[in-house]
């Protein structure tokens, strides 16, 4: 996994979306989400739903699936790789919890997107790397309302990854205009973005294209 000593330049940091840990009104959640879509770059769309059924799951992702992938948009199903490959997702995202990277390619396959939360851990970010992760994921970088951290990394691990290793790597937690910029400045190739987007006082597609500029600014 370690780099050569001649690398390419580095792609610009992208915009990875999560949704809200629960979506009470489908159909209207699927609105905002093709206004965001619409509005800029978005790399990743990661459907993250606690506490509920795998119908819902499987219902949300049928809903919001095809309004991203008509757009170019992966989507990546949180914790359960079952789901995702029944459910036709591009990918999976694992916590430490959840199904190992070897589990979840055998159930989706080698061309699935697979990603791990590594919290603050090069250690297990690492061991995701060599095990075959597409990607890895630091955070919380600041404190977060959608869900309950313990880890609050230093942005130098970004850096420090990507000067170390291929593999891409994903900042999460508490992410917004205000401190985008600094992560992608980091190492980030992409900032998870949940909150900061579906609560935008001007909506979702006023928070895309803010983000978007401002990733644009830093690249």
């Amino acid at each position: 996994m370690a780099k050569s000593p001649v690398t390419p330049p580095r792609p610009p940091c992208q915009l990875y979306l999560i949704t809200p840990p629960a979506l009470p009104d489908l159909p209207a959640f699927a609105r905002d989400l093709e206004a965001a879509l619409d509005a800029g770059e978005v790399a990743a769309l990661q459907i993250r739903l606690k506490d509920v059924d795998d119908a819902t799951i499987l219902a949300a992702v049928a809903a919001l699936k095809p309004i991203a992938q008509a757009r170019g948009v992966a989507v990546i199903l949180n914790d359960r790789p079952d789901l995702a490959a029944r459910s036709g997702c591009d990918g999976v995202h694992l916590g430490q919890g959840d199904a190992s990277v070897a589990n979840a390619r055998a159930i989706m396959g080698r061309d699935a997107m697979i990603g791990v939360t590594c919290h603050d851990s090069r250690e297990l970010a690492m061991d995701a790397a060599e095990a075959g992760a597409d990607y890895v994921a630091f955070g919380a970088f600041f404190p977060t309302e959608t869900k309950t951290t313990v880890h609050r990394p230093d942005p130098e691990i970004l850096t420090i990854w990507q000067e170390t290793v291929e593999t891409p790597c994903v900042a999460i937690g508490g992410i917004s205009t205000r401190n985008a910029g600094g992560l992608a400045r980091a190492g980030a190739d992409f900032v998870a973005v949940s909150s900061a987007v579906w609560r935008h006082p001007d909506g979702p597609a006023a928070a895309v294209r803010e983000l978007t500029a401002e990733l644009a600014s830093n690249a």
